[in-house]
């Protein structure tokens, strides 16, 4: 039940950043953004304090851990699947123009006789 709370008060101060980005409409811009960073800082700090907040922490510092092991391409290797997925877009493209200008005249010149001049 603790947790609710504070879910819904953090809720709350996110609200009230938001709402005092509109409130201070008459002032400098950057004082509105330091409005809503201010209750975006308190909301995250108070979800923090959760268990669930706690648990979303963790499980972002593990996706963090995670994407560090990734072995990302390099660019000649993205190059060339990108090339290779621009070909079969073409490939496939022309094979389904093909397809239909078949069986547009299968079905209007042969079967219905539309097209005969």
């Amino acid at each position: 039940m603790a947790d609710k709370i504070k879910f819904s008060l953090a809720l709350l101060c996110l609200a009230a950043g938001v709402a005092a980005f509109y409130f201070l409409a008459d002032y400098a811009t950057v004082w509105r953004v330091l409005a809503v960073l201010a209750g975006l800082s308190v909301s995250a700090a108070i979800a923090w304090k959760t268990e669930p907040g706690r648990d979303f922490f963790v499980f972002a510092e593990e996706s963090i851990t995670e994407t560090k092991k990734v072995v990302w391409p390099s660019r000649k290797e993205t190059l060339q699947f990108t090339g290779l997925v621009f070909a079969f877009v073409i490939i496939l493209a022309l094979v389904l123009w093909i397809a239909d200008k078949g069986i547009e005249w299968l079905l209007y010149d042969l079967v219905l006789g539309w097209r005969k001049s």
